[in-house]
């Protein structure tokens, strides 16, 4: 469906969308060359944030240049295939953030309550392997949710209340086996939902507990500052998520479902880089040292 069927409205729309997909991509982009052209910043911290940013990159453009074309051409409509494989990457990429978001919160553990023993135990080899991990288990999710969906034979000519095909939407579709499917739907929710909110949670308590016994009013502002920008970044991450499906499980508004998925989708991963370069000044020293490197 598209956002609004005012014809006086798409050129805004198209502005508007442009606009952001442009911001989110550049803002990123410069997350990634500062973080790789500085060696202060080849650390496990900044080591995560740029495969954090390089995961919004891939966020963003499974959905916002569709967006676009389908603005330009008044056309609503996408094919089996390209629906399914848009599904695909943006289950891998919004997976990936979310696993990524988890092992940046146990860096942060690391970083916080074993500052000693903190480069030895994030070493290379362990970051590179959680990485790998995240993805592996994005790439887990995204088959499960194509196996569902595979099953589904009533899925040609059907509209969802979304701008883009939403897994959650299109898993609706389904009108035979819906048990089977709630129970994969189940199982993924706890095994993707439950382990890494966990996960996080354990992360800030044990972090939270370490800076109250700091003695010095200034150990312990700094220690909240390493984690701020993350806590920021994974709030606004999970309360947009969360609204997307607690909304459209208390509306049945399509229009505000789709305001909703636009919040999740094209907003969130515009923040980011905002919330990691305003917050941070080693990220705001190499973004002002960046000119000068690639001259």
């Amino acid at each position: 469906m598209e956002l609004s069927e005012d014809p006086d409205l798409q050129p805004l729309l198209f502005g508007l969308f442009l606009s952001m997909y442009l911001v989110t991509v550049l803002g990123n982009l410069l997350i990634i060359l500062a973080v790789s052209s500085d060696p202060h910043l080849h650390t496990p911290m900044y080591f995560f944030l740029s495969n954090l940013s390089l995961a919004d990159i891939g966020f963003i453009s499974t959905t916002v240049p569709k967006v676009l074309v389908n603005i330009k051409t008044h056309s609503r409509d996408i094919s089996y295939v390209g629906c399914l494989t848009q599904m695909s990457i943006f289950t891998i990429f919004g997976c990936m953030d979310y696993m990524l978001l988890s092992v940046m919160a146990y860096d942060r553990f690391v970083a916080i309550c074993h500052p000693l023993h903190y480069l030895v135990m994030m070493n290379p080899r362990l970051c590179g392997f959680l990485t790998l991990v995240s993805f592996l288990f994005s790439l887990l999710d995204s088959q499960m949710h194509n196996f569902m969906i595979l099953k589904i034979t009533n899925f040609k000519k059907m509209e969802i209340s979304s701008f883009f095909c939403d897994p959650s939407q299109i898993l609706n579709l389904s009108c035979s086996d819906t048990f089977s499917n709630n129970i994969v739907k189940y199982f993924l929710g706890a095994f993707y939902g439950l382990f890494p909110i966990s996960g996080i949670f354990f992360s800030y308590y044990k972090i939270v507990s370490s800076i109250l016994r700091i003695p010095s009013s200034g150990g312990k502002y700094k220690a909240f500052s390493i984690c701020g920008s993350h806590l920021a970044v994974v709030g606004l991450f999970l309360g947009t998520g969360f609204g997307v499906y607690l909304g459209s499980a208390a509306s049945h508004s399509p229009r505000k479902g789709a305001v909703a998925s636009v919040m999740y989708t094209v907003v969130t991963p515009m923040l980011n880089p905002f919330i990691y370069s305003l917050r941070n000044r080693d990220i705001k020293g190499a973004l002002r040292r960046l000119p000068s490197r690639m001259a």
